[in-house]
């Protein structure tokens, strides 16, 4: 031992090389620190980004699942055939409407099936999407004894609205995401009806789309399991069911303190004060990022869980590590150089780009190039890609957000019976049209239009008010508007029209709704009119004023005898109030 000291004491360079050696040592040892600190920081960051999209992502799809459905039902539930057969059961005539409208809206579910519990007599009305019980479709009577009816006496006490539950209905023998539309008058309710969305199907289109390391699911306020890929977790009948007995998200995680962590979370983000939220537990002794998000019209949260390191390979660092070894043999202050210049610079520039883009900004991600094409150069094209389908993903959310907002938007414009536009739709063409100059406005009303609900039921009604919208869009100009008023009220506003074509346009349009019959069923036509205002508004005009004038002209065409058309004088209408 003294002989090799008395060696290194007498040689330059071994005593060079050693000092450099234990030199090295010492700033190897922070520096080896250091770059755990930054790649298990650049794993934390880039998880929970990538939670917080995955939750966003599952959140979008999960509305578009079920929003559409809720919409329909919460319509049907404010039906008013429905509230009157709910209120006269034994009315053979509002029994035979409330069974038609049930019908009507069954076609239009995607499950196309309804159920309708009428509260009075607690019947339980059903059809399926192969009309099996086609004019049978009374099936039983509820009973607040019999527990597979504990649902409905549950859902009662929940208040209006529509909820949804996991149920296995045994007396059906089906299992479906129940919407549950709670009928009230006053305090009285009056039944709860809905549809469902077949459970297998809903976690196939939603949360069963397989990913490496990552697991989705739908609970509800308690935590229960309403959707998940494995079956078994699925809390079925969670209205009925005891809190003993549920099987919920909570379930999943070893530790208490970290389930009153993710439920106080849960409560955060229902609140409204963050729209996602995320943290890591402990699930099976493995630990999890768990991201959250609250669908707030239907009363789910929906909860994403991550395996970090499936997602995001750590061994993709290991030859970081190797490289530091490797280093270590080498001739030291050279390669202290290089390796400060190759390896921490790179990793805090990676560091830097991984909190950019941890606020949003992917583009300094996707053009990181990370230098050589090392280890870190590889680490920083691995980054660079993971930044490539986080953006692209981010993208085709944004992109199905935008889709979805404008297909809100159109159901926001558009009337949902005839597809025709709305008020609100028609202010906002006339808003245009109004700004560049005189345009013409038709007010049409159908003559007599209760009488063919009166007789020939809602149906055929409702037959007459899409074919007469049809009728008037196929008459009026391309570059004209027409839109719903109300009940089986119409108007076209026709821009840049003159006195002689607003008479020849309305024209067209009596002829063609009155040229023809309506077939209002198979073997059954009926001849229909309408009457027709008609005005001549200038530049500025309010819609109100416009409205007014066509309104008064509607009314002196019904006085006169109706299937007419009146033109608003406006000139002599102001001379008269001068006068």
């Amino acid at each position: 031992m003294r002989s090799i000291g008395q060696r290194i004491a007498r040689t330059l360079s071994l005593k060079v090389l050693v000092f450099v050696l234990l030199g090295f040592a010492a700033v190897a040892v922070p520096a080896f620190a250091a770059f755990n600190w930054i790649a298990n920081s650049t794993i934390i960051q880039l998880g929970t980004l990538f939670a917080e999209k995955q939750v966003l992502y599952d959140r979008h799809r999960g509305l578009a699942a079920l929003m559409r459905e809720v919409a329909l039902a919460e319509a049907l539930a404010g039906s008013q055939a429905i509230r009157d057969w709910a209120r006269n059961e034994t009315d053979p005539a509002s029994t035979r409407r409330g069974i038609a409208e049930l019908e009507h809206y069954r076609r239009n579910f995607a499950d196309k099936s309804y159920f309708f519990v009428i509260d009075a007599s607690g019947n339980y009305y059903f059809n399926d999407a192969a009309n099996s019980y086609a004019d049978d479709q009374l099936r039983y009577a509820v009973d607040a004894s019999n527990p597979r009816d504990t649902w409905y006496f549950a859902t009662k006490a929940l208040g209006e609205g529509c909820h949804l539950n996991v149920d296995n209905d045994s007396n059906l023998g089906v299992t479906k995401v129940w919407i549950n539309c709670v009928i009230r008058e006053g305090r009285n309710v009056l039944g709860v009806l809905g549809s469902g969305i077949d459970l297998s199907a809903f976690v196939q289109d939603v949360v069963n789309i397989p990913q490496a390391g990552v697991t989705s699911m739908f609970v509800d306020r308690q935590g229960q399991v309403q959707a998940h890929r494995d079956e078994r977790l699925i809390n079925l009948a969670s209205l009925a069911q005891e809190t003993r007995d549920m099987r919920s998200v909570f379930s999943l995680i070893d530790h208490e303190v970290e389930r009153a962590q993710l439920a106080a979370l849960m409560d955060e983000v229902a609140a409204g004060d963050n729209a996602v939220r995320s943290m890591f537990v402990d699930m099976e002794g493995q630990q999890t990022l768990v991201g959250v998000g609250y669908l707030d019209r239907l009363g789910w949260f929906n909860v994403t869980l991550m395996d970090v390191d499936a997602i995001i390979d750590r061994r993709l660092f290991m030859p970081i590590g190797l490289l530091l070894i490797g280093v270590m043999g080498l001739v030291a202050i050279i390669l202290m150089m290089i390796f400060k210049q190759t390896v921490l610079n790179r990793l805090v520039g990676l560091e830097r780009v991984v909190r950019i883009a941890r606020n949003g900004n992917f583009g300094p991600a996707l053009g990181f190039a990370g230098g050589a094409p090392d280890e870190v150069g590889r680490l920083g094209a691995a980054f660079a890609e993971l930044a490539q389908a986080v953006d692209d993903n981010t993208r085709l959310l944004e992109t199905r957000v935008d889709e979805r907002t404008e297909e809100l938007r159109q159901l926001a414009f558009r009337d949902g019976q005839t597809g025709v536009l709305n008020r609100r739709g028609f202010g906002a063409v006339h808003a245009e049209a109004s700004s560049r100059g005189q345009y013409g406005l038709l007010l049409l009303d159908i003559d007599r239009f209760k009488t063919v609900n009166d007789n020939y039921g809602h149906a055929a009604g409702d037959r007459v008010v899409l074919e007469v919208a049809r009728r008037i869009g196929k008459t009026v100009g391309r570059h004209d508007a027409s839109a719903r008023w109300g009940g089986d009220e119409y108007i076209v506003l026709l821009p840049d029209a003159s006195p002689q074509t607003l008479r020849a346009v309305a024209g067209s349009v009596l002829d063609a709704i009155c040229g023809r019959p309506v077939s209002v069923a198979e073997d059954k036509l009926l001849n229909i009119s309408v009457s027709i205002g008609a005005c001549m508004s200038d530049q500025g005009d309010t819609l109100e004023m416009a409205v007014e004038m066509a309104d008064a002209a509607l009314y002196m065409a019904k006085s006169q005898g109706r299937n007419r058309i009146i033109v608003f004088d406006r000139e002599s209408q102001m001379k008269s109030r001068s006068a």
